[in-house]
């Protein structure tokens, strides 16, 4: 019999994005797999939404080593057969957060090895986890994927004097790798243009997370809004755009 019950993976789950992701998707029905580097965390992420009455669980993932890839794969093949939403939620940034206000630019300071590792987590490895899980969002019926971008990566906005607060905070590593996230995003959906998977970025504007840091000007719930909102598209939606809340955001 073929499993019809939806399911999302989203990584980075235990906490603030992610996890706001993870609730919003649960009360829309959707049955929510957290993807998480700290098992401990991970698991009261899940029974927390589990309380709140969603169908929830936690896996240990961490989204450098490909061997977890896998073990989702294994993990999901066996208990659904196919996966409808992909969120592409985990990210680091090691120069700072955008709480650091006023001029900020770290290209002549962040170390090579900070740019690689940035690079690994925000860029690398979600090419690598899309394209290990892609045979099971091909047997969905219209399956989504979300890449968590952000306004730091618009090349537009970086370079437009009228944004202060986003062209003048330029960090080289986090910046760069939203911009090439962003690139993978279209070129990623001009490849599946002949599917019924759309996949598209999402801004998900300036929040109050480990990332956003505490002068972020929303709280995490709202964060997870565009996500949730791209997740759910329907058939007629966008594939290969970049968004906040409804809008798009230029490249």
């Amino acid at each position: 019999m073929t499993n019809t019950r939806k399911v999302a993976f989203i990584t980075g789950a235990n906490r603030g994005l992610g996890y706001e992701t993870a609730r919003e998707l649960g009360e829309a029905g959707i049955e929510v797999v957290l993807g998480t580097r700290d098992s401990e965390s991970g698991e009261k992420a899940a029974a927390s939404l589990r309380e709140r009455g969603l169908k929830a669980q936690s896996i240990a993932f961490d989204t450098l080593h490909e061997r977890d890839h896998t073990r989702v794969f294994d993990l999901i093949s066996a208990q659904y057969g196919h996966l409808d939403i992909l969120v592409n939620n985990a990210a680091v940034s090691l120069e700072g957060t955008a709480s650091d206000l006023g001029p900020h630019n770290t290209t002549l300071t962040v170390s090579l090895e900070d740019l690689r590792k940035t690079y690994d987590v925000n860029f690398f490895s979600v090419i690598a986890l899309t394209r290990t899980l892609l045979p099971l969002l091909r047997q969905a019926p219209a399956a989504r994927i979300v890449n968590l971008s952000s306004i730091l990566g618009s090349l537009t906005l970086q370079t437009d004097p009228n944004q202060p607060l986003v062209s003048e905070y330029k960090s080289l590593g986090y910046g760069s790798s939203k911009t090439a996230l962003n690139a993978f995003t279209i070129y990623l959906a001009h490849a599946l243009r002949d599917t019924p998977i759309k996949v598209n970025s999402a801004h998900p504007g300036w929040a109050k997370t480990g990332l956003g840091g505490s002068a972020a000007t929303l709280e995490p719930d709202e964060g997870g809004k565009t996500s949730t909102a791209l997740a759910l598209l329907n058939h007629d939606g966008p594939s290969g755009g970049f968004f906040h809340l409804g809008e798009p955001v230029p490249w």
